[in-house]
């Protein structure tokens, strides 16, 4: 799951928690909104986390070696 997705879902999750007022049988709107903004943040957090990791790991240092060379130029 990534950032964008992880947004939408809090997104979704936040308009039926917050916005919508309909009645459905045998389903309560807000509790789904409230799972969809749950789901949606522990998969924000995942993400961030293994982005967090993989961007220390991929350091590289690049040491500049100065280059003498044996000629004049002209």
């Amino acid at each position: 799951m990534g950032i964008g997705s992880s947004l939408f879902l809090i997104a979704v999750g936040a308009i039926l928690y917050f916005a919508v007022d309909a009645d459905i049988s045998g389903l309560e709107i807000s509790t789904v909104g409230i799972i969809l903004m749950i789901i949606g943040i522990i998969g924000l957090v995942i993400t961030l986390f293994f982005l967090g990791g993989w961007r220390d790991r991929r350091r590289t240092v690049v040491e500049e070696r100065p280059v003498a060379r044996g000629r004049e130029y002209y």
